[in-house]
């Protein structure tokens, strides 16, 4: 079963490097030579260049030019694996098998954009990872595995990405096979149970004290490594927020934003229901004690 892949993130990387572990025939990989908004973007070449694998780097995949390459590799099936656009139907029949995407969340729920970033923001307990048959739209294709995954308090962006990859990479062994010997079964998506997430924007990643301090740690911990981090405005300059802890303070005379302590390279800052301490940021100045952030 010849495959040709595509993605350019880190995810990208570690299923690539799946497939040629369980010598899967990858004869193809479409991928970016960097990238501007993926912030966990992965250079796949090394990988190609070791196990001779040919490579393009591509900005459009829909292009005719692109299409042609993949094309003249007469693959049975299309993997893409971390890529942020939509393929159309010329790419997406290409392949007599058609083509596999992927989606960290509980199809049919959760469609779209950012999905363990919402996952963490919202506090979500629980979600999925999930490979379908890409059709037209978005994440809405026949799910060919899916796995539950649970979500814990303590876990952040990073260890939930790399929760995903380990979840995903065990799927992977399973139906490869089964692709190849065509015992694997397919499960229609009940549409009626879908929702769609939206792109996120940079006012989404701004902390508001008037929030919950359970809102402000969930926050933070969605936009940590390896994403951007969630931001103040202080001072007219935005100051990264990596981690937060939440404190009980039963104080209810204080207003929200309220700086109650700042020492040691730690700020403590009262939200609406209690208070959070600022345990890992930009700030080049701690604020001071009575300050407003």
């Amino acid at each position: 079963m010849k495959i040709v892949f595509i993605g350019t993130v880190e995810f990208s990387k570690k299923t690539l490097q799946k497939l040629i572990e369980i010598k899967a025939d990858v004869v193809g990989v479409c991928t970016k030579k960097k990238s501007e908004f993926n912030s966990d973007f992965a250079d796949l070449t090394p990988l190609c260049e070791e196990n001779k694998i040919p490579y393009k780097f591509v900005d459009d995949i829909n292009s005719n030019e692109n299409i042609e390459w993949i094309g003249s590799l007469k693959p049975d099936i299309i993997f893409c694996f971390g890529w942020s656009s939509l393929i159309k139907k010329e790419l997406l029949k290409l392949a007599p098998l058609g083509a596999i995407g992927y989606h960290p969340a509980s199809l049919p729920q959760n469609r779209g954009r950012h999905p363990l970033i919402w996952a963490l923001a919202l506090g979500l307990k629980q979600s999925a990872s999930t490979f379908f048959f890409m059709d037209e739209g978005a994440d809405s294709g026949d799910i060919l595995s899916q796995k539950d995954f649970d979500i814990l308090n303590s876990d952040d962006a990073q260890t939930l990405y790399d929760k995903v990859i380990n979840v995903a990479l065990e799927q992977i062994e399973e139906f490869v096979p089964q692709l190849e010997n065509n015992s694997y079964q397919t499960q229609k998506q009940n549409h009626n149970l879908a929702n769609t997430w939206r792109k996120r924007g940079k006012t989404d990643g701004q902390i508001d004290f008037r929030m919950s301090s359970e809102a402000i740690y969930n926050l933070v911990r969605a936009l940590s490594k390896p994403y951007v981090g969630a931001h103040i405005e202080y001072k007219g300059k935005d100051i990264t927020i990596w981690r937060v802890k939440v404190i009980v303070n039963t104080q209810e005379n204080i207003e929200s934003g309220k700086v109650l302590e700042s020492s040691k390279n730690t700020i403590l800052v009262k939200t609406y229901d209690g208070a959070v301490e600022i345990l890992d940021h930009n700030f080049k100045e701690l604020p001071k004690v009575g300050e407003y952030l």
